[in-house]
């Protein structure tokens, strides 16, 4: 058969490699589980059967509400082989968000999987949505998984869907507001999949870790799309205390990730071999190459041919510091509404500070504002149940509005300076982007989160989130204002890379972490600067009054 949809991709799997080994899931304890494609197919042709079997509406919203497992894509595949269209859900949102979502999907039934903390969420779940508890789920009560495959018969033969079916509803993070459904067909998922894995040469011998949330544009882009397309191996996390263990395990060929957590290895790096040692080290020619190879391995990086950044701009000099390790960490840039398929790198094409040329198949522009432009054969159906909505994210001529701030250089790379919403005026009426400023600040090794605001101050001021070694360290005294010294004259040094107006009065120094759970970071890990600004507002003034450069909140 002609291979058009996810469907189409994963039986061809099952009949053409059945033994092969596809998804491997930690069970706990150091257990593992390994599917083949046979035993995989089998289990999703059974529950898609069970599926058929409750009556439901044909092409039924069905949620998915738990954190990356193999049963989380093998569920995504029994959604659409039983005519219907998953509503993914973040693992981390609140009882609040988790309501507004299924009553805006008017989702039938609910798959509940893996999750920390489900007691607090469970109210949001509306009485009167079914449930199906996936392995590793809380003790709840609702038929399993594993009791549903073992009973029911599985569908046989070819099952297959347009292409132009709605696949998926994906809702936004929220950084910006209220979450909204971002509609996706099997064409508009599987489009980009497929010129990814080609551009990139993926094969069926890869393998990559699946920790990102699958209810992320990005993960099911890359992992999720990638592996049905292309038959890799795709090894699970189990946890964050198992994280680097799980890299081990895996020994990723493709490795993604957000700036974050890259930053978060780089700091991880340094607890163990101070930064300027290192560079001193890496300077050495005959020592330089067996240090390079220690820091990878020890990272789980030493197998990994394609690394990549996505979901938020990272710092040039981080990229920087990655390839001073031989390892060439690309950039891509997307988002939701274009299945995160707009730009990206190719290895041996990179610049820094650039994410890339427009990918093969998308068209970019800009508006006489700044505004980067896009049209994607990833672009989205539109947003659920919002016409008005749709109707506004797109230009006359059919070009998606991203709401990002860019310039092209004469080759066409694209480089992000920041958002057209998140410019800030001071009452000295000038407008600052703070964007390019925070990823200066982030430069420091003991600073994790940056942001910057000050809207109505004279001068723009930061805000900084230590990192956890550093916050240890701060407990002492001494240590504490050697943190002070150095953020001073780093705060000097970015400021004298800035113009007059975006210069920076201060640097408050926050006790608090900014976190998914608090609510001021997105499930991508994206700074929820509304959220962060409303927290911390009512202190600027005192902050300013302190007339000093760094100051502790």
């Amino acid at each position: 058969m002609t291979l058009e949809t996810q469907l189409d991709y994963a039986q061809n799997w099952e009949k053409q490699h059945p033994n092969d080994i596809w998804l491997t899931q930690p069970l706990g304890g150091g257990k593992l589980r390994d599917f083949t494609f046979q035993e995989a197919m089998g289990e999703v042709r059974r529950m898609a059967a069970h599926l058929k079997g409750l009556g439901l509406p044909d092409k039924s919203n069905i949620a998915l509400f738990s954190k990356n497992t193999a049963w989380w894509i093998l569920a995504d595949l029994a959604i659409w082989m039983a005519g219907h269209t998953s509503v993914p859900l973040y693992p981390t949102l609140t009882s609040e968000t988790i309501r507004q979502i299924l009553e805006h999907s008017e989702a039938k039934l609910i798959f509940v999987g893996k999750l920390d903390g489900f007691a607090a969420m469970e109210p949001g779940i509306p009485e009167g949505v079914a449930r199906i508890a996936l392995p590793l789920a809380p003790e709840l009560d609702a038929p399993t998984w594993d009791a549903i495959v073992e009973t029911t018969e599985p569908l046989a033969g070819e099952i297959r869907r347009p292409k132009g079916d709605l696949a998926t509803i994906i809702y936004t993070s929220g950084s910006t507001g209220v979450p909204k459904g971002v509609m996706h067909s099997f064409e508009t998922m599987m489009s980009p999949g497929e010129r990814f894995t080609e551009s990139f040469e993926v094969r069926k011998d890869d393998r990559m870790l699946s920790y990102l949330p699958l209810a992320h544009a990005f993960e099911r882009y890359v992992v999720e799309t990638g592996t049905i397309g292309r038959g890799f191996h795709v090894f699970f996390a189990e946890s964050l205390d198992t994280f680097v263990e799980d890299i081990k395990r895996a020994r990723p060929t493709l490795f993604v990730s957000v700036p974050r957590l890259w930053q978060k290895f780089q700091l991880g790096v340094f607890s163990k071999m101070p930064e300027p040692k290192l560079k001193t080290l890496l300077k050495i020619p005959i020592v330089s190459g067996v240090i390079k190879k220690k820091v990878l391995s020890g990272l789980g990086f030493d197998q990994v041919r394609i690394a990549g950044s996505g979901s938020a701009p990272i710092p040039a000099e981080l990229i920087s510091w990655y390839r001073s390790l031989g390892l060439e960490l690309l950039e891509g840039y997307g988002m939701s509404e274009n299945f995160s398929y707009s730009h990206m790198t190719l290895p041996g094409e990179s610049a820094v500070g650039y994410v890339g040329k427009a990918c093969r198949g998308v068209e970019c522009k800009l508006s006489p504002e700044g505004e980067v432009l896009v049209k994607s054969p990833g672009t989205m159906l539109g947003y659920y149940k919002a016409p008005e909505l749709t109707a506004e994210m797109f230009t006359e001529d059919g070009f998606l509005r991203t709401g990002d701030r860019g310039e092209l250089d004469a080759e066409g790379r694209l480089r992000i300076t920041g958002r057209v919403k998140e410019l800030f005026k001071t009452s000295k009426g000038k407008y600052v982007a703070p964007a390019p400023i925070e990823n200066k600040l982030l430069l420091h090794s003991d600073v994790e989160l940056a942001l910057v605001t000050g809207n109505g101050f004279p001068q723009p001021y930061g805000m900084v989130v230590l990192s956890e070694q550093a916050r240890k360290r701060a407990k002492d005294d001494a240590a504490k204002q050697q943190i002070a010294s150095t953020l001073e004259s780093h705060l000097s040094e970015v400021n004298a890379t800035l113009d007059q107006h975006e210069q920076l009065d201060l640097l408050v120094v926050v006790g608090d972490d900014w976190t998914i759970e608090n609510g001021l970071l997105t499930p991508t890990m994206k700074l929820k600067r509304s959220a962060i600004e409303t927290k911390y507002g009512a202190s600027a003034e005192s902050w300013y009054q302190k007339k000093q450069p760094v100051v502790w909140a």
